[in-house]
């Protein structure tokens, strides 16, 4: 067991650094985000390996606004987050716009992590769902999730953590 306060700063930056590159070669993580490429990961093992839910394979790295298609075709956008608001969705209109947003997926699967990283719910929502529920974050000029009661009860509950 690697006692982290006993190592200096430099050594525990090593370790981070080579904990990503092992995450990479196992083919956990495809960038540097970890946090989004741990729940994208978790949430395709889990739709993977639940009877009844699709199948879900990666979008290639790079794609815009979704993270994984199912055999069927429908597109999903993974959100992980260890609060209760979402990162943000970009590519739709500004609010107060006439024009009707592109449909740009028809999922949205969100990830709930705790502090020490370990999955506590997985939730999915649909495209018009999404649309109810979206809220402008003005100072990245895109919408997010805020996760209240209300916008959870709407959801469907994948996965949730055993107490």
């Amino acid at each position: 067991m690697i006692i982290l306060q006993e190592k200096e700063t430099k050594e525990i930056i090593q370790l981070y650094s080579m904990a990503i590159k092992e995450l990479k070669h196992r083919g956990v993580i495809r960038t540097n985000n970890v946090v989004g490429e741990l729940g994208e990961y978790l949430a395709i093992e889990l739709y993977n390996n639940t009877p009844g839910l699709p199948n879900l394979s990666p979008a290639p790295v790079g794609t815009e606004n979704i993270d994984a298609i199912s055999r069927k075709g429908d597109r999903y956008s993974i959100k992980s987050t260890s609060s209760n608001t979402t990162s943000v969705f970009y590519g739709l209109e500004e609010p107060g716009s006439n024009i009707p947003d592109n449909q740009k997926f028809e999922y949205v699967i969100v990830c709930k992590f705790d502090d020490n990283y370990e999955l506590q719910t997985v939730l999915e929502m649909d495209w018009n769902t999404f649309l109810k529920n979206k809220r402008w974050h003005s100072r990245m000029h895109a919408w997010n999730l805020l996760l209240t009661k209300k916008v959870c009860q709407q959801c469907k509950i994948v996965y949730k953590k055993e107490k």
